[in-house]
C-alpha cells in the first residue's frame, strides 16, 4: 500500500511538473493559446499542492524515506506557485485600467480587430473605477508642459520604443494612438489607447489598457501604463 501511494505521488509529481513548466513555455512560443498555457500552469500548481500533501501523509505514516521524489517536487512547485500567485492577491480583480475614470480614452481601431469581435470594449463604469482607485491610488495622467501637438509627437516616439508593443492606430489629428501589447511570459494580448488632451497652457496624457482574457490582470495593465509614463520622463 505504501509503495502504491509513493508511486501515485511520483506520477502526480511528474504530471504537475510537466504542466507547470511546459504550460508557460508552450504559450510563450505560441504553440498553444495564452489562456491554455495559463490553464496548464494553474493545473500544474494545483497538482503540485496535491502531490505535496499526499507525500507528507506518506512521510508521516511510513517515514520520510518512503515519500519518494513527490515530496521534493511537490514542495518546489507549491512554493513557486504561491510566489507567482502573490502579486495577484494584492491587486483588484479587474482588467480594464485607465488614468481617467470619468472620461476614459475610447478604443476605435481595436473594435475592428477579429480578436475583439463580440467583446464589450466599453468601460465598466463606477464599480471598476472604485476598485481601481482602491488598488492603484497613485495611478493618474501624465502632464507635459508643452502644446498638445508637440506632446503627441513625444508620445509617438516613446510608444515606438516600448518593447512588445504593436501600434495599430496613429491619428495625429485626434492626438490618439492605439496598440496591442503582449505580456512577456504567457504572451497574453492586451489592447491600449493613448490620448493627448489640452490642459491649461500644456497637455495631459491619458491612457487606458484592457486585457482580452480573464477577469483579472495581476496588475499588468497598471504596470504597463506606469512603465510608459516612466519612459515619457
Amino acid at each position: 500500500m505504501a509503495n502504491q501511494r509513493t508511486s501515485l505521488a511520483s506520477v502526480l509529481a511528474a504530471i504537475a511538473a510537466v504542466c507547470f513548466f511546459f504550460g508557460p513555455l508552450l504559450a510563450h512560443l505560441s504553440i498553444v493559446p495564452a489562456l491554455a498555457g495559463f490553464g496548464l500552469f494553474a493545473l500544474g500548481g494545483l497538482l503540485g499542492i496535491v502531490t505535496l500533501l499526499a507525500s507528507v501523509v506518506v512521510a508521516v505514516r511510513r517515514g520520510l524515506n518512503t515519500a519518494g521524489t513527490g515530496l521534493g517536487i511537490g514542495a518546489v512547485i507549491t512554493l513557486l506557485f504561491v510566489l507567482a500567485a502573490m502579486p495577484g492577491s494584492r491587486v483588484p480583480r479587474i482588467n480594464d485600467i485607465t488614468t481617467d475614470t470619468a472620461n476614459p480614452p475610447q478604443f476605435v481601431k481595436a473594435l475592428l480587430l477579429p480578436a475583439n469581435q463580440g467583446r464589450d470594449m466599453g468601460y465598466q463604469g463606477a464599480s471598476c473605477a472604485e476598485q481601481q482607485r482602491a488598488g492603484y491610488p497613485d495611478l493618474g495622467p501624465f502632464k507635459l508642459a508643452m502644446p498638445p501637438d508637440e506632446a503627441f509627437k513625444r508620445v509617438e516616439v516613446t510608444a515606438e520604443r516600448m518593447p512588445d508593443w504593436e501600434i495599430i492606430r496613429d491619428d495625429a489629428s485626434a492626438r490618439a494612438l492605439e496598440g496591442v501589447s503582449s505580456t512577456r511570459l504567457f504572451r497574453f494580448h492586451d489592447d491600449f489607447v493613448i490620448e493627448v488632451r489640452p490642459l491649461d497652457d500644456g497637455s495631459v496624457v491619458q491612457m487606458r489598457s484592457k486585457s482580452r482574457d480573464g477577469k483579472g490582470d495581476v496588475g499588468a495593465n497598471a504596470a504597463r501604463i506606469k512603465a510608459f509614463f516612466e519612459k515619457l520622463k
